[in-house]
This record gives structure tokens, sequence and C-alpha cells, in this order.
């Protein structure tokens, strides 16, 4: 039985798009559930669009995810892996030369001299005429004589694929029986720049053939590729992989997901503070489903239960709500130590903004995780709930001192006389267990509602009207601090 060889070929043209990730990702759980091999192979002939900055996040974000790769480029110091190599298209051209060359010669391909003028203006009649664009086979029987002539001009040709007639039929494991006419496809395929650079349909069909890819799994958008691809396998004498095409990831408003209207590049989404444990359940869920109502599965557990059969054909919704309260779902499940410390940039990042005077330890951070922990939708949201802790100055608003029902005559009184509670119970008094009654009797003695009590301390001691539990807020800031607030907001209340 041969065994299964997947690959993710992206371009180094932009940062890992969410829609890559997912791809990687179902690659990656296709070969390890069956036992097969996961191939990363850069597809850089874009030479205009594509970057070393944009390779090197690629290869960072398919790490980050833990989506390691069995073959593949050399990254991060590490060497080339596989014996398919490269791994870069740029470095493969005689591979595609050659392929080239085959087709010339056994008539299947030929030059094309059509300049990009040219090219447009038909394409530009076609569309006056609302006619669908299609190439129209000018340089398709040239003589020697006229190819003479144009190169005499100084063209340079690009070499066009001859598009076989007929129907191009395949079965997908998502789509079934999938059958397309090649008139549809647009006339014959450009597959070499006139530069000598191959393009995509060229060089992802030699490659694959070359590496022995025996499934392709990508998406939707490629369905319509499929059959030039099976031509061009065919005509090279190649055997034909087994095609998988993954549902397309759509806005909440059934739109396809792009960067012009979505938050795409998964970097984003790292630094706002998605674990990678819930990204990859999450992108995980966008097209399949385990056949039960469980959500939160590892990337174990989904390598385990993957079924190319459970892959749906509709488009997957993205639904950022959903993915928040998956990762708030891995997040609980960190061991403090790990939350801890996924959690310290962060917090190295409210200093570094100036949002908070200094960064908490390690063991202050684990001290907290009781109070934020359930409160967490992303990392990133740990400064808004804890940076009044590390700030040496607070400058409440006082307009957001007095509560609606209250003047600031009362608010101020509310503060001082809480103030005064707090600090005649002394240290021991200082608990959750003892601040929550001691100050709802203050509330209930003065006839007060205890929330507007506790909300004119709470942004006494926060500067905001939200916060994690307000009686563990106080703890955490400290009995002195805690005081010390009280007082400067009931000194803000006094003009």
């Amino acid at each position: 039985m041969t065994i299964p060889r997947v690959r993710i070929a992206p371009s180094p043209t932009g940062p890992l798009h969410i829609g890559t990730a997912r791809t990687a990702l179902f690659n990656y759980l296709f070969a390890r559930h069956v036992g097969g091999t996961f191939i990363l192979r850069l597809e850089d002939t874009d030479v205009v669009r594509s970057t070393p900055e944009f390779e090197a996040d690629i290869l960072e974000h398919l790490h980050w995810l833990g989506l390691e790769w069995d073959e593949g480029p050399a990254a991060g110091g590490l060497p080339e892996r596989g014996a398919f190599g490269p791994y870069r298209q740029m470095e493969r051209r005689e591979l595609y030369r050659a392929a080239a060359e085959r087709l010339l010669a056994e008539d299947r391909a030929y030059p094309c001299y059509c300049t990009a003028e040219e090219l447009d203006a038909e394409r530009r009649r076609l569309e006056a005429a609302r006619l669908p664009s299609r190439y129209n086979d000018r340089c398709a029987a040239l003589t020697a004589a006229e190819r003479v002539r144009f190169e005499t001009e100084g063209r340079r040709p690009a070499i066009r694929f001859r598009i076989e007639p007929g129907i191009v039929a395949f079965d997908d494991m998502v789509r079934g029986r999938v059958e397309i006419d090649a008139a549809a496809l647009g006339g014959d395929l450009v597959i070499v720049r006139a530069d000598g650079t191959p393009l995509y349909h060229f060089g992802v069909v030699v490659d694959d053939a070359a590496m022995g890819i025996t499934h392709v799994i990508r998406g939707e958008d490629h369905l319509s590729n499929t059959p030039k691809h099976i031509l061009l396998f065919r005509a090279l004498g190649y055997p034909v992989p087994v095609f998988a095409h993954l549902p397309l990831i759509l806005n909440p408003d059934r739109t396809k997901m792009s960067k012009r209207k979505s938050q795409t590049a998964v970097k984003d989404y790292i630094a706002e503070g998605f674990v990678r444990e819930a990204l990859v359940n999450y992108l995980a869920l966008l097209g399949w489903s385990t056949g039960t109502e469980e959500e939160i599965l590892s990337i174990d557990e989904l390598v385990a239960r993957f079924d190319t059969d459970a892959i749906q054909k509709g488009g997957a919704i993205f639904d950022r709500q959903r993915l928040e309260w998956l990762n708030g779902q891995w997040i609980r499940r960190l061991a403090d130590d790990d939350l801890a410390a996924r959690l310290a940039p962060f917090l190295a990042a409210e200093t570094a903004a100036g949002r908070a005077d200094r960064t908490p330890s390690t063991a202050e951070i684990v001290g907290l995780l009781p109070m934020v922990r359930e409160r967490l939708p992303v990392l990133g949201a740990i400064g808004d709930l804890v940076d009044f802790l590390h700030v040496d100055a607070l400058a409440p608003d006082p307009a957001l001192l007095v509560p609606k029902r209250w003047d600031a005559a009362t608010a101020r009184s509310g503060l001082l006389a809480a103030r005064d509670a707090i600090e005649g119970a002394g240290a021991v008094g200082f608990t959750v267990l003892a601040l929550e009654p001691a100050l709802r009797g203050l509330a209930e003695t003065r006839g007060w509602k205890a929330g507007d009590l506790f909300m004119a301390i709470r942004v006494a001691i926060s500067g905001r009207t939200a916060t994690p539990p307000l009686f563990e807020s106080m703890v955490a800031l400290g009995r002195a601090r805690t005081l010390a607030r009280l007082a400067h907001a009931a000194d803000l209340l006094a003009g």
C-alpha cells in the first residue's frame, strides 16, 4: 500500500492566512490519522510579491500552530528535511524547464508571442460583446516563419498548453463525482511566462508529481483549476492524485473571508491573545465535524477522529464570538504556570505602552489567576482587567465616581465611610470574607443601595466601572493602596 503524501504549498506573498492555516491543518490531520507524510512546499515564483518576511511569517506561524512538517525547506536554522527537495519552487526551475520542453517536443504546448496589450484588447472585445473570456488561439498554429518574424521583432514567447476538448471528470473526496467541460476553461493555458518562470498551474503539477503527492487537499476556490491540472498530469504522463476540495471560509454575511473585509492573518489572532489550542480546535471545526456534540478537542484528539467523510460541502461561517468562547474554554484548562507564562508578554506590553508602571512577577500573575481566569476571552484582555493594580498613581474620572442615584457629596461621603470602615477593621479584616459583609453593612446602615456604594469604590480603586470581583480586586491591590485610593478619590470630589 502506498503511504499517503500530502502537502501545503503557500505562496509567500502575504502573512499566513486563516484559510491557508485551515487547509494546512486538514492536510496535517489527514496525514497523521492515516500514517502519511505532511510536506511543506513554498510556491515563490511570484517574484514581485514574494518576500523573505512573508516566508518567515508563514513558517513561524505554522510552527506556532504545532503543524510540524515531515519534509520541507530549511528554516529557523534547521536544515532542509526530505528526499524530494528543494522545497522552494524558485530552486526547482530546471524541473519546469525540462517538463515544458517535453510538452513542446510532443506538440502538447506551443510558444505564444501575444503581447499583454494584444491580450488585453481581446479581453475587452469579448467583454463588450458579453462573451466569456478565452484565448483566441492566435499562436496555436504558427508557421516556423511566423515564429521567426515575431522573434525578430524582439518578442519573447510564453508557453501555452493545449487544452484538449471534452469532459474532464474526477472523483472528489468531498464533493463526489465532478465533471467539467474543457470548453469552459478559457482556452489554451499559459504555463510558463516569457521570463521562464512557471505559472501556478504548471509548477504545482510538476512539483506534486515529482514529490509523489498522493492526495491534494485544498480549498474549494481551486475546484475550477482541477481540470487544468488533471489535463497537465495526463499530458506529462504523471499519475493523477486524489483531490479533496474543502469548503470556503465565509464571513457571517456569507461572503468569502478576505483581508479586505475580515481579519485574516494568523499573527493578528496571536497578537490578540488567542491560544494555539483554541485556534487549532476552531479551525478544525470550520468545515468538519466529529458527529457528536463535543467541541473542545486537543490536536491529538482531532488526529484520532479526523475523517474526510465528515468534511462538509457548504461554506463554513467564521464566528468570532464562538472562537472567543472556545478560547476562553482553553484558557481555563491551562495549568497555572503555563497560563502565567502566556500572560506575561501581554502584561509586559502594557508596561511598555505606559498603561502600567511595572510588570508583575510570575508569582504575582499566578496569584491573580483565580480573579481573572474566568473573565479572559483572549490573553490580551488581561491589561483591562488588572492594569490598575500595577500603576503608581491613579486619576479616576470624577464623573464616574458618582453613581446615577447619588450626587457628588453622597459619593464623597460613601468613599470616606468605606475608608474608615476598612481602616477600623485593621489588617486582619482585609480579606474577601471580611470586606463584603462590612461594606454591605455600611450601605444598609446609611440607607444606600449596596450597588451604588460598590460602584463608587470600584471606580476609586481602579478608575473603571467594570473590573474583576470588587473584593478580590481590593485584596489584590492591598490594604494600604486601597485606603490611599479611596482617600484620593474623595479629595477629587471635595471641590
